[in-house]
């Protein structure tokens, strides 16, 4: 029973992680209809920033430990809504696919600028918080493990908040539900796009954050198997809808922890794509996704 609370723990703690980034990818969709796949990169930076902000903001102590985290996901945020300008609202009238190789070269570039301004051997990350670990019987809770799930927790329920109790997040769900009928009633699509990109970005900053914290290592390419991760946790829970990309980053997080205490453990990274493969046989609108009718 201590072992499988022990990985129940573990599970939580990773998917908590994977479903910050999988919220990126359904927020941008349930907008645009496209999937971005730069928004792994932008996980990376996330990291990347943390390294460098930490030795001057005071990382080792619960403050600065909060700045840095917030630092990285206000630049994170900039970094979202400055490749919106950039490389997708150019190409908004386009078809789907010439956005979608867009946003696989912008993942290639920033991953490839990554290597030359950070270097491409991994780097130790540092100590954000205070660490100590509890004990509970058999059952061993990092300091690390309880402020990912925190994080985690009050950084879905600011979205919840922003998304259903405030007037920008209405015109959120407006542009995602009509853009045409939501410009007609005085709502800027461009102003509520770029709020989109950067609140992704800011989630997926922090998940690089998070991440790095209990996976002490990062490199310029740390992003790409987390963020297909966490694109087929938003799929899972039903790509466009907010509480499925949460409930898919959860179960999958669950999933490859449970996976990885068995013989299969090799197969942990494989599992999540098997996933994937299944769901879109079986359930292709996701756990809690619906299916819609597009007229062509």
């Amino acid at each position: 029973m201590t072992e499988l609370l022990q990985q129940l723990l573990n599970g939580l703690s990773l998917g908590a992680i994977y479903a910050l980034i999988a919220l990126g990818y359904t927020m941008v969709y349930g907008v645009l209809r496209f999937i971005n796949f730069a928004h792994s990169d932008v996980f990376m930076i996330g990291a990347y920033v943390g390294f460098y902000l930490a030795p001057r903001l005071g990382a080792g102590s619960l403050m600065g430990g909060m700045a840095v985290l917030l630092g990285a996901m206000a630049v994170c945020a900039l970094l979202g809504m400055a490749i919106e300008k950039l490389a997708y609202k150019p190409l908004r009238n386009r078809s789907t696919l010439t956005v979608l190789i867009t946003a696989i070269g912008v993942s290639l570039f920033l991953q490839a600028a990554g290597q030359k301004v950070f270097g491409a051997n991994p780097k130790a990350f540092p100590r954000l918080f205070p660490q100590t670990q509890l004990h509970f019987g058999g059952l061993t809770v990092s300091s690390n493990q309880v402020i990912v799930l925190v994080v985690a927790l009050i950084l879905l329920a600011a979205l919840h908040h922003i998304v259903h109790r405030t007037k920008i997040g209405t015109a959120m769900r407006a542009v995602s539900f009509n853009a045409t009928a939501a410009s007609l009633v005085g709502i800027n699509n461009d102003r509520i796009i770029s709020f989109t990109f950067a609140l992704g970005s800011a989630l997926a900053g922090a998940g690089g954050i998070l991440y790095a914290m209990n996976y002490p290592s990062i490199d310029p390419l740390m992003g790409t198997l987390p963020g297909l991760k966490a694109f087929v946790a938003a799929v899972l829970g039903g790509i466009g809808n907010l509480p499925g990309a949460a409930l898919g980053g959860m179960l999958i997080g669950l999933v490859e922890t449970f996976v990885s205490g068995t013989r299969a453990s090799t197969f942990r990274d494989a599992i999540a794509f098997a996933i994937l493969i299944l769901i879109l046989m079986f359930r292709p609108a996701g756990l809690l996704g619906k299916v819609r009718i597009e007229k062509v």
